[in-house]
């Protein structure tokens, strides 16, 4: 309650003896006002209902018109089925759609629009012309909000939507505008995120007579790579688990960008702002991105309409998921499997898409067969056997010894030379293990190979001031950092050891209690087993109490509440607690950087080769565990341009 001081000497009188009021049903015309405050929240939110308008008609193209910012004018033509004209005057009354008829088709709603509500809170701020024509009609017809009358116009099949003079019924409204260019920058914005979603539709934009977008029909990952940007580089999304499937774009990581200005998630076709789903994602770029990078993607999740509420918000920008966990899981394991594959490859063996490249819809979705078989060539002749991969991994240790260690172990190491020779070489023949051997001064160090059987990294011809190792692959010269791609190797390996056995937990001496609200303490009763797992023992002590018991060794020195307080909070919201494992692989991540190979060591090519090796069979290994490149592809053509060959 407003402090009587504050608002001056008479106000508690006022307050006291304001008049009572009976309670009355609103007019329709201020009510469609108030709620154009939640659906017309600027002249984006215009352009963004008119578009999903336009696409629920089945248009094949689409032209935006946009004039001072979209308040003077905006303009929506499509070419879909029309509106007949004795529905005209239907479309500006509120709660009037042709897209739902009965509760059950609102739980399955798939079409973009389905409240009724957008054409007249829009009417009901600014004037509203449409016209109109259905397929075999003499002519169009056009309604205009003012009068509401219809009569005959010309035009062709589809519809033509304008909105004029936006705001100008609530002149208040215009005040909360931005600056025209900043209006017309956010008209573009709601223009491509439609654009995105819909690639089998043609899509055109002019900005004050100016032409700005023009996005032909075409497949849908042309369409993402032009809408994140052909500075981008992109792994390729492909999931699916019975009706649900994801599918899209992820940028690597080493494409970060200042801000988070290229990301898109679309449920249905329907862009959406939803914190699991973005959670989710940025999860699955946790292990790779580090500091306060954003990552560039764009997702699209299919799933049966039943299982989500779009009818969550005025603006359709939210959602609600029926098993939010299982989506959020779902969502994070397919984009970190895009995102961690071995260096040099996509690790896609192959795809299953649409022959026209149109985005599949719900009803029409395939799962992906991929196939075990399906190899490299260069991996198919490389079996890794056991003892070749003991003899591959020993060139960390050896590089990691002091040098005068390193001599006293060259015995050792030449042991296990004639191992590590079979494996590199795709047949194990003599011939080959001589090639991958360092040769004599004045010979070649590697043996001439079909582009076919070349690994991705190829193999090492060189290392630079003992920090880049230097290799020839099919499409010329590999730069590799070792330091980062070592690193990157051993943080791996790591965690691949901390997942093969439980999560060690150290008993507290003395627990640790913490006041917690009722949430917090069923929390903890319903998720005992999760934690517990998590290497966190909870147990409550009072209805508003809780106690930690344990906490993962690895943590020992960190604050329990602290710990317990962030854990429950994220098991509430999310589900699942992605912030231990956090926490334990940062521990990783440093123990990793201090055993990774240093600069100024000489390795031999063998320990070279097998750096590579491994560097294909690691997850993420593209990149080291701060976000940085690993290594560097440069092109024969780039070579040769740089020496002025062939000009």
């Amino acid at each position: 309650m407003p402090d009587p001081d504050a608002l001056g000497p008479h106000a508690e009188g006022s307050m006291l003896q304001a008049p009572r009021r009976a309670i009355a049903a609103l007019p329709d015309h201020l009510v469609s006002q108030i709620a154009a405050g939640e659906v017309v929240e600027r002249p984006a939110s215009v352009v963004k209902e008119l578009l999903e308008n336009a696409i629920d008609a089945g248009a094949s193209r689409i032209d935006l018109r946009i004039e001072e910012g979209g308040v003077r004018r905006i303009a929506v033509i499509d070419d879909g089925c029309g509106i007949e004209p004795d529905q005209l005057s239907l479309a500006l009354t509120r709660h009037a759609t042709s897209k739902i008829t009965s509760l059950a088709e609102l739980e399955r709603v798939g079409t973009l629009g389905f409240r009724g509500e957008a054409l007249a809170a829009i009417a009901s701020v600014a004037r509203v012309r449409i016209t109109s024509r259905v397929p075999g009609a003499e002519s169009a017809s056009l309604i205009d909000s003012e009068n509401g009358t219809v009569q005959p116009a010309a035009g062709s099949q589809g519809t033509t939507v304008e909105v004029l003079d936006l705001y100008s019924a609530t002149p208040a409204r215009r005040k909360f505008l931005k600056a025209q260019g900043t209006e017309t920058a956010h008209a573009l914005d709601a223009f491509r995120r439609v654009a995105i979603a819909h690639p089998a539709i043609a899509f055109a934009c002019q900005v004050d007579g100016r032409s700005v977008e023009h996005w032909p029909a075409a497949r849908w990952q042309d369409r993402v790579g032009h809408a994140l940007g052909e500075d981008i580089a992109t792994r390729p999304i492909e999931r699916s688990a019975g009706p649900i499937r994801l599918q899209g774009l992820a940028g690597v990581p080493t494409a970060s960008r200042a801000r988070a200005d290229r990301q898109f998630f679309y449920v249905n076709g329907r862009f959406v702002r939803d914190k699991l789903l973005s959670h989710a994602v940025k999860q699955a770029y946790a292990d790779v991105l580090h500091g306060d990078r954003h990552p560039a993607w764009c997702v699209f999740l299919w799933i049966d309409p039943a299982e989500v509420d779009a009818n969550v918000h005025p603006a359709k920008i939210e959602v609600r998921f029926r098993d939010a966990r299982a989506i959020h899981s779902f969502v994070f394991h397919a984009v970190r499997e895009a995102l961690r594959v071995g260096a040099g490859t996509d690790g896609v063996a192959s795809t299953v898409r649409d022959p026209h490249g149109v985005m599949p819809i719900p009803g029409e979705v395939r799962a992906l067969g991929v196939s075990d078989s399906v190899q490299p060539v260069w991996q198919a002749r490389l079996p890794l056997q056991s003892a070749a991969r003991e003899s591959a991994g020993r060139w960390m240790q050896h590089a990691s010894q002091p040098s005068n260690a390193r001599t006293d172990a060259r015995a050792s190491n030449d042991q296990s030379m004639p191992a590590l020779m079979d494996w590199l070489a795709p047949d194990g023949s003599s011939a080959a293990r001589k090639a991958a051997a360092p040769d004599a001064p004045g010979q070649s160090n590697t043996a001439p190979r079909p582009d076919d059987e070349l690994p991705p990294l190829g193999f090492a011809i060189g290392q630079v001031h003992g920090v880049y190792v230097l290799a020839q692959n099919a499409h010329g010269l590999v730069v590799v950092d070792m330091h980062a791609a070592h690193e990157r190797i051993v943080y791996e390996r790591l965690k691949a050891g901390l997942a093969d056995q439980s999560v060690a937990m150290q008993p507290l001496l003395i627990a640790a209690t913490f006041r917690a609200d009722e949430l917090d303490v069923r929390t903890a009763e319903e998720e005992r087993d999760a934690l517990l797992a998590l290497g966190l023992e909870l147990d409550v002590m009072s209805p508003t109490t809780l106690a930690v018991r344990a906490v993962p060794s690895a943590l020992l020195d960190g604050d329990p509440v602290g710990l317990a307080r962030s854990v429950l909070a994220e098991l509430r919201e999310h589900g699942a607690s992605h912030l231990l494992a956090q926490r334990r692989e940062s521990l990783l991540a440093t123990m990793a950087c201090h055993a990774a190979v240093r600069a100024n060591q000489q390795l031999t090519l063998p320990q070279m080769n097998a750096l590579l090796r491994d560097m294909e069979t690691t997850a993420g290994a593209d990149q080291c565990n701060h976000g940085r490149p690993t290594w560097v592809q440069l092109p024969m053509a780039e070579l040769d341009r740089w020496f002025l060959r062939g000009r």
